[in-house]
């Protein structure tokens, strides 16, 4: 996000630009996240699965691109609902603490996954308590980073988009020249998991690496910035996720290939590294190490940046407490040192999957609410009727069947989940209450 702001002020951003803007935003450690998760429910058949959720991701990404273009406002998710429903107080503050808490869920993520790289090739790789603390420490730098110092930072985002782009496109080849697979092998072992894994757990596995393809719709942040919004805005989004969808379906099967997959399941949260270990013994694993640590590192520094300054607005709208949107020399402090303190908690109370899960329903949620939305005023965006439809569905089943799963598999995981929605929805009530209380009052003044 950070990276989507800094390129911003360069002013007439092209579409080569742009596509580096989402690809910063999506590609942000996910990859290196799911695929311990995927591999353990459905093998080699993770890919596929990768696939579908790009797909998900595309018919998600047609609403924001048609809104997008529609209101031409920076502030994309909140701004696209606020506008939508201006006479509901509650929709614009439910979904401004849904996105923000989504946002603190992918920094989460990032964190933890930025930990389990970094430590995994010490003797504290299985320590969950070490692993907390560093994803924590990480986000604290991060933090200081964002409230000290912002200046020169973009252009140390953009180097570190671009290498981390690099270096995962090396490991995938080297992976899969370097494995001791077999296409024929792999085929085999595929076909064996179609039989062994249904289609339903299939698009279960779909719907989790949504939280993968989080990070496109940072390119309508720029819509003030860019040349010729019509065409860039979904030549942009739509390239950059298919290329994301290459870039992990590679790196899938290069970890498939090299690595067994027991190997992957049991050093799930960094299997890359310790695959790439086994494969090409230490520069293997210190070359994935690099870009798992390039790749969250980023994406940390961009979430913490441009979410907390969205927070700040949403406060500022009175759908949060108003001294998150106090501001010093443009810095809002306040914002970012609770974005990180509840991330934080949240690295706390969760491990991996209650993190990832908790992500790609929230932001499933929130393309959905998108998707919605963009249908009332089909008509104003000039939209289909049957792909928003299809979005709908899709992302509606998507965020059912992860709950589904947590169910039949998590089922306190499930509650705890809920209960956190319950808690976003109770907040974003009773502020959305006083909103409309004190619109009322001044009214009557």
């Amino acid at each position: 996000m950070k990276n989507s702001i800094h390129r911003s002020r360069n002013k007439d951003l092209g579409l080569a630009e742009l596509v580096a803007i989402a690809l910063g935003g999506m590609v942000g450690g996910g990859i290196f996240t799911i695929l311990g998760v995927s591999v353990a429910l459905i093998g080699t058949l993770t890919p596929i699965a990768i696939i579908i959720g790009g797909l998900i991701a595309t018919l998600a990404a047609y609403s924001y691109v048609k809104l997008g273009l529609y209101y031409r406002d920076e502030g994309a998710t909140y701004s696209f609902y606020k506008k939508t429903y201006p006479k509901s107080p509650f929709s614009a503050s439910v979904i401004g603490w849904f996105v923000i808490f989504g946002y603190i869920s992918t920094l989460a993520l990032y964190a933890y996954t930025f930990s389990s790289y970094a430590i995994s090739s010490t003797d504290f790789a299985d320590n969950i308590w070490i692993r907390k603390t560093v994803a924590i420490g990480i986000i604290g730098l991060f933090t200081l980073i964002n409230v000290w110092s912002v200046n020169g930072m973009g252009k140390i985002e953009d180097l570190m988009v671009y290498t981390k782009l690099i270096v995962l496109s090396v490991i995938s080849v080297v992976l899969i020249k370097h494995g001791n697979g077999s296409f024929e092998h792999f085929m085999d072992t595929m076909k064996i998991d179609v039989e062994k894994s249904s289609a339903f757990t299939i698009l279960i596995v779909a719907s989790l690496t949504f939280v993968a393809y989080e990070g496109f719709q940072l390119v309508i942040n720029a819509v003030d910035e860019m040349k010729n919004p019509e065409k860039n805005i979904p030549r942009a989004i739509y390239t950059a996720i298919a290329l994301a969808i290459l870039i992990y379906v590679v790196i899938a099967i290069g970890a498939l290939f090299a690595i067994p997959i027991e190997n992957i399941i049991k050093d799930k949260e960094y299997a890359l590294a310790a695959g790439a270990q086994q494969v090409l013994g230490k520069l293997g694993a210190n070359l994935v190490i690099l870009g798992a640590i390039l790749a969250s590192s980023s994406a940390i520094s961009g979430t913490v940046f441009g979410s907390s300054r969205q927070m700040a607005v949403v406060a500022s709208d009175g759908y949060f407490p108003k001294w998150l949107a106090v501001k010093k020399n443009n810095i809002p402090k306040n914002a970012i040192i609770s974005m990180a303190g509840m991330a934080g908690i949240l690295i706390l109370l969760g491990g991996l999957e209650l993190i990832l899960e908790f992500g790609s329903i929230t932001f499933l949620l929130v393309s959905l609410l998108m998707a919605i939305a963009n249908y009332k005023i089909k008509s104003k965006t000039n939209s289909s009727s049957l792909l928003t439809l299809l979005a709908i569905i899709g992302l509606a089943v998507g965020g059912l069947l992860i709950l589904y799963y947590e169910f039949t598999h998590k089922a306190t995981q499930m509650l705890a989940i809920i209960a956190i929605y319950g808690f976003l929805a109770l907040g974003a009530w009773i502020y959305s209450k006083e909103k409309k209380r004190k619109e009322i009052k001044n009214q009557n003044l």
